[in-house]
């Protein structure tokens, strides 16, 4: 393949050079006899060089082993290919009878098998006959076996029961539940109604002997204890046979235990209707319930019916009633019941089994009572207090966990809920009536406490934020996050509405942009803006801001950025409320900008007109000051800055005369400035009522008040700047806009500027304020 290749490159190439002695010989390689890779390997073995003639010897040596080595290697090749091709051949043959082989032996055992099967199939079919029969006797064992069990242990409780032998009776009824249970998937329904007949008439004899017994014992513990923890005598000073009484009790506590299991299967707990989103709990331990009842007597005989207690606006009554139930028994429970769970290895709490059964109650009553009330503003927004205060105890006081059932979940059902929403708008909608017409809405309520009112904070904008913490405080142990959010659209919307309110009222103070009832609102929305901010970082509404991004990604109600800014915590649930109050405050803030600015230019025209040619040199003047034409200028910016730091808290108050100053500068810089011509005096007069008048009326609040007006700064080093450097900067300045080469040290233009302390001006600006100086000094040009 080596010499096919030459031809190709030759193509490419149509002339090839060679170097012979010192002489370039062109050949044309079309035509040529010796191949061009020959000659290229001659070239570059021997060269131009022909001395090197002398390694023709040992090249053709060379050239000659490496011809024989490779025919060497052909003859090799070539007689081994044959074999191998043959073997493989043979190998090929070899496999092709071994396949002919093995698949007549399996057309053989094919047969075999078939013929087999054909024998052998009227046996099956008496064997599928006599192993039916088998398994049916088997089944028919095994359902006699289980029958047989149960009448064991059935004679096994009656034998302990009549020995009076109560646990093992209690501990084998267990057990028979235990079977009743793994029974459950059995097609055998005579079978489970003997064993579940069987466990109901031992669970009635067991329980109600046990019931017995624990009520008896609980009587001379004085159970239940329904007055206040000091009338509880033997809690506090326990007779002679306190110690049997009390083995008693953890005995038949623990009997009552070993019957739960029975006890679940017979009896169905009572359930609240469907529409209540109750999370799923266990059924209350069968010994609690014992304990129970005597309450849950009371509770039903004072709380249902046509009793006086039993009133539509009083839930106070059966909710402090149930609180104190829990209150004065939980020493007891603490001390006496949970040692008896832990011991019997219960993960149960006595406290909180106790509360979650009396709780319980307090929902049967609240699923009946709401339906009645629900369209009674008064009566149902009263219940809605009622039931937080007790939420709030419950939780706080009591230890009652948020995954148990609780009054939330049935203020969570569907029309409560979105009654408790409106109800809870409409009041809050009065509260901002009432607030915003009284008479000290714009009043703050700390203004004498200096330190406490620093945010000088209207009493209405205090109020309206109190009133948006208590609707969280309310809402925040709501069980799902659904609900929550519903709240949270309240809120925001609560917030939006009194916004708008608080522009209305801002319309109508236009004309006085520097009242004091502007500048309450202004603090009004400022106050919440601010507030809605340190919320957004709470815990709460972090969770809230989660789970509405699940919710919006659900329904795709955002865009990919809006829900990429959630995820990222870049945007808050109050985004939106805090930009619309952001755009109102700056509004305001720019209104009453543009008024005092329109005073102080009002005021300046006179100081605009004043003789900057011919006023007297700083060496003139035995005491340089203030021009008299900028007294009105200076005297309305006094005014209206103390006047304003007075009525703005401080944050707002230092935008205010950011943004004043700024307008300022540029004012006094252009109209008055750029408008005028200085002689040495007049540019000296200048830089004297700016840099130790107009300065320092802001030095109270910042150090260097000059960095806020640098127009006016660095026109007055410009225009004051003396003869000599003057021309040196209009020279380097007339050089950069002709464009000529720098001489060698000559600065920058910006150089120069910056190094006389010019950085905000432009080129073209300085040009200009050199321009206006009357003092250049005769160059006979």
């Amino acid at each position: 393949m080596g010499p096919a290749l030459w031809p190709s490159i030759a193509e490419k190439e149509t002339m090839a050079s060679i170097a012979v002695g010192k002489k370039e010989v062109t050949r044309d390689l079309d035509h040529c006899d010796i191949p061009y890779y020959v000659s290229e390997f001659v070239e570059r073995e021997l060269g131009n060089d022909y001395d090197s003639l002398g390694k023709l010897d040992s090249l053709i040596e060379k050239l000659s082993e490496n011809k024989k080595h490779l025919e060497e290697q052909v003859l090799t090749v070539s007689s081994e290919v044959p074999k191998r091709i043959q073997n493989a051949l043979k190998n090929a043959e070899d496999s092709k009878k071994s396949l002919s082989q093995l698949l007549e032996e399996e057309t053989a055992l094919s047969e075999s098998i078939n013929r087999h099967l054909l024998e052998a199939e009227p046996w099956m079919e008496d064997l599928d006959v006599l192993i039916g029969q088998v398994e049916e006797i088997e089944r028919h064992l095994a359902y006699l076996q289980w029958i047989s069990r149960i009448e064991e242990l059935s004679d096994s409780i009656q034998q302990y029961l009549m020995t009076n032998n109560v646990p093992e009776a209690a501990s084998t009824l267990a057990f028979m539940a235990e079977l009743d249970i793994k029974l459950q998937d059995s097609s055998c329904s005579h079978l489970l109604a003997f064993v579940r007949s069987t466990v109901k008439f031992w669970h009635k004899i067991l329980k109600d002997k046990l019931t017995s017994d624990f009520e008896e014992v609980l009587t001379q513990l004085r159970w239940p204890f329904v007055g206040p923890p000091q009338s509880q005598a033997f809690g506090l000073a326990a007779p002679a046979n306190a110690p049997e009484v009390y083995s008693n009790l953890e005995m038949l506590f623990c009997q009552l235990l070993k019957l739960q299991t029975s006890d679940e299967l017979l009896t169905k707990p009572k359930q609240l209707p469907e529409k209540y989103p109750l999370p799923p709990s266990p059924p209350v331990i069968l010994p609690m319930q014992i304990m129970l009842n005597p309450l849950q007597k009371r509770f039903k005989y004072h709380f249902t019916g046509n009793k006086q207690t039993n009133v539509l606006n009083k839930p106070e009554w059966y909710l402090t009633q149930v609180l104190m139930w829990i209150g004065n028994h939980s020493k007891f429970l603490d001390d006496k019941i949970q040692p008896i769970l832990d011991k019997a290895g219960s993960s149960v709490n006595a406290g909180l089994e106790f509360s979650r059964a009396l709780v319980m109650l307090v929902l049967e009553k609240l699923a009946a009572d709401i339906p009645c009330l629900l369209y009674d503003d008064t009566l149902f927004c009263h219940l809605v207090d009622e039931v937080l205060l007790f939420e709030r105890e419950l939780y706080s006081v009591h230890g009652y966990l948020s995954s148990l059932p609780s009054c939330m979940h049935i203020l969570s059902e569907e029309s409560c809920f979105q009654r408790w929403l409106t109800v809870e708008k409409k009041f809050a909608l009065q509260k901002m009536d009432s607030m915003l017409s009284s008479e000290a809405a714009w009043v703050s309520q700390y203004k004498d406490i200096t330190d406490v009112d620093e945010m000088k904070v209207p009493d209405c904008a205090e109020t309206f934020m109190t009133l948006l913490l208590v609707i969280t405080d309310r809402y925040k142990n709501l069980p799902t996050a659904s609900r929550k959010l519903q709240f949270l659209g309240l809120q925001k919307e609560l917030v939006d509405d009194f916004r708008i309110r608080l522009t209305q009222v801002m319309k109508e103070e236009t004309r006085a942009s520097l009242g004091f009832r502007y500048c309450a609102i202004l603090n009004a929305v400022n106050y919440i803006a601010t507030v809605l901010a340190d919320w957004a970082d709470n815990v709460f509404f972090l969770q809230l801001q989660q789970a509405e991004l699940e919710v919006r990604a659900e329904s795709d109600t955002m865009s990919q950025l809006q829900l990429g800014q959630l995820a990222s915590m870049e945007s808050s649930v109050f985004d939106d409320m805090i930009n619309l109050l952001e755009r109102l405050k700056h509004d305001m803030l720019t209104r009453q900008v543009d008024h005092v600015f329109r005073e102080v230019k009002d005021a300046a025209k006179l100081y605009k007109k004043e003789r900057w040619l011919s006023l007297p040199s700083q060496a003139e003047q035995a005491v340089m000051s203030l021009s008299s034409t900028a007294c009105p200028m200076l005297q309305t910016l006094r005014d209206r800055l103390l006047q304003l730091e007075q009525q703005l808290c401080h944050s707002l108050f230092k935008i205010f005369w950011q943004m004043l100053a700024e307008k300022v500068d540029l004012h006094i810089y252009q109209e008055i400035i750029m408008a005028n011509h200085f002689n040495e005096g007049g540019a000296a007069q200048l830089h004297f009522d700016m840099s130790r008048n107009l300065f320092p009326l802001f030095s109270h609040y910042c150090k260097r008040p000059e960095n806020y007006f640098k127009h006016i700064k660095e026109a007055c080093i410009i225009l004051n700047l003396n003869i000599g450097s003057a021309l040196l900067l209009k020279d380097v300045l007339q050089s950069a806009s002709e464009n000529e080469p720098l001489k060698p040290s000559q600065p920058s233009a910006t150089a120069a500027l910056n190094e006389l302390g010019v950085y905000k001006l432009a080129q073209r600006d300085v040009e200009i304020l050199l321009s206006l100086r009357a003092n250049w000094p005769n160059t006979g040009k």
